[in-house]
């Protein structure tokens, strides 16, 4: 299995070691932090705890896929942002549910980190040739989540759940506008259509090994960062 090494300079392979590693650590944290969780914040605690064990599993996979092919899995990172994205925005609705978050909020949340992930699968692997119509359906997709979160009923209902709510609520929307835009950008970086027909990188190939590492540190800071503040918010409420 000498193939299955990763070499000095593979910095990709790394990463995905690394991120593997992490988030297996916050997956145990979380879990063995639900037990001491008032009982209104376990299954916020819980579903951290579930985003990053799911993520660490896809890294494992993705690691051994790297090593053996020396491709992008992309095809496993999709499957890991569906079911870990989706994860990410219960957690807005769990956590202003005392302030009467309906599940009409939850399934928007949840259809548009769908639709967000799937367009994107299918114009970053499927239909290249058209990835920027697929890039902007995404785009907005993405979009409408940031305006939910930072104006919408998400941020409405977090200023009437009290402050440290809403202090909660904010740090996390600032992760989706922040952290969550390293993807499109690798979307854009990685597909022949580049930004509407603009070819940004003279390598594609290249590029899309270097988002690859960007990935990585992004998607174990997001999914971590995002626990981990879910977490606090637990604590300061008690």
């Amino acid at each position: 299995m000498e193939h299955l090494k990763i070499a000095s300079d593979n910095y990709v392979a790394f990463t995905f070691f690394i991120g593997t590693m992490a988030m297996m650590a916050a997956s145990v944290f979380f879990f063995f932090e639900v037990n001491s969780t008032s009982e209104k914040w376990r299954t916020s605690v819980l579903v951290s705890g579930l985003i990053t064990f799911i993520a660490a599993v896809h890294y494992y996979y993705m690691r051994g896929y790297n090593l053996e092919t020396g491709d992008s899995p992309t095809f496993f990172r999709y499957v890991d942002w569906t079911l870990t994205v989706p994860l990410m925005c219960v957690e807005f609705y769990l956590i202003t549910k005392k302030a009467g978050a309906k599940l009409s909020l939850l399934w928007k949340l949840i259809l548009a980190s769908i639709v967000m992930l799937v367009t994107g699968y299918l114009g970053e692997t499927v239909y290249r040739g058209s990835s920027v119509f697929w890039g902007v359906v995404s785009g907005a997709a993405y979009f409408y989540i940031v305006y939910l979160v930072w104006f919408g009923e998400v941020s409405k209902l977090a200023q009437s759940a009290g402050p440290n709510v809403a202090k909660a609520t904010r740090v996390l929307a600032w992760f989706v506008l922040v952290g969550w835009a390293i993807y499109p950008l690798g979307y854009i970086l990685g597909t022949p259509g580049g930004l509407f027909g603009i070819q940004l990188v003279a390598d594609p190939a290249a590029a899309v090994k270097s988002m690859d590492i960007v990935y990585n540190i992004a998607d174990a800071i997001n999914k971590i960062g995002f626990g981990l503040v879910i977490y606090v918010l637990s604590r300061s409420e008690d």
